[in-house]
């Protein structure tokens, strides 16, 4: 009998990797839209379950790219990824908006779980899944996002498949080990307080002045978390002194909110599916239609096969 295992994907992060990274290869006059982030989502999906064998997958979506309870609490959340000055919505490449709901069709007709909860980002989904699923299941989480270390756990099997450097085929295996020779912190709950402290321009997170990332980890490992660190700052420790402690005071506030918006939801209201990989194609007209109507045959097909439903 195989072993159950669990694959949360961070879809956004995917979907954008394939658009960047596979050519659009279609003539300047070829009818509808592009569709090279659909053909590289699908592949990414194929080669993931070829080589990581998982029996449960679950395709996480952003309902909500940045959550109001993120920007009450740092107001410069990802102010930067707007699109036209406006706060609703975030900046997409023109090509890939109208290829995202063929990737939504492509999953439903395929019978692969989609999953998100109104108010969160897909990283809530997947932190809420974790807490939901760990302990059951071993559980890769597929991302190109740093954020996620923060839900490595080696005693509870989770670990992150990084894509960012890699690519799908040859991402990273994210456990404790590689936290510690990367980084210097000792667990995904220390690479949090670590990004707390280091904060994270991409995502408009300030951080402590004069605390970069290397520091940051190194008064973690110190104090063993973010907590202790900051009673120790409370305290009169002698041992913070100088400009760092007048640094780390002058962060009181942000230090007060950050966790709030670094940390992922672990309790979002995603529904209860459990994601268990299809034995049969769930809507084949529909899965006819999107192949003839984008040319989408071959990647579809490399995913029936790798999902073993030809």
């Amino acid at each position: 009998m195989t072993e159950p295992r669990l694959m949360l994907l961070d879809s956004a992060s995917l979907y954008f990797r394939a658009f960047f990274g596979v050519p659009d290869d279609r003539p300047d006059d070829a009818p509808g839209p592009a569709t090279n982030a659909v053909r590289g989502f699908l592949d990414f999906i194929a080669t993931l379950v070829r080589e990581h064998h998982p029996t449960h997958l679950i395709a996480c979506w952003d309902n909500d790219w940045r959550p109001q309870f993120r920007v009450d609490a740092i107001p410069s959340y990802k102010t930067h990824r707007v699109a036209d000055g406006s706060v609703e919505e975030e900046e997409v490449p023109d090509a890939l908006t109208p290829q995202v709901p063929i990737i939504v069709d492509a999953l439903a007709a395929l019978g692969i779980t989609r999953l998100g909860a109104d108010g969160y980002e897909a990283d809530d989904a997947i932190g809420t899944l974790v807490a939901r699923h760990k302990g059951t299941m071993p559980i890769d989480v597929v991302t190109g996002d740093r954020d996620l270390f923060q839900l490595v756990d080696d005693a509870a099997h989770v670990r992150v498949l990084y894509t960012a450097r890699g690519g799908v085929r040859n991402a990273d295996v994210v456990d404790e080990a590689f936290l510690m020779e990367k980084y210097g912190v000792a667990n995904g709950e220390q690479y949090a307080d670590m990004a707390v402290l280091r904060g994270d321009t991409s995502d408009g997170l300030p951080g402590v002045a004069g605390v970069g990332e290397k520091t940051a980890a190194k008064l973690i490992t110190a104090y063993g978390s973010l907590t202790a660190l900051r009673e120790a700052i409370d305290g009169g420790d002698p041992a913070i002194k100088g400009a760092q402690r007048r640094n780390l005071e002058a962060g009181s506030a942000y230090l007060d909110v950050g966790p709030l918006v670094v940390r992922v939801a672990h309790d979002a209201p995603v529904p209860d599916e459990s994601g268990e990989l299809p034995t049969e194609i769930a809507d084949l007209a529909g899965m006819s239609r999107l192949a003839s109507e984008y040319g989408l045959t071959s990647p579809i097909n490399r995913v029936i096969d790798a999902l073993g439903l030809g």
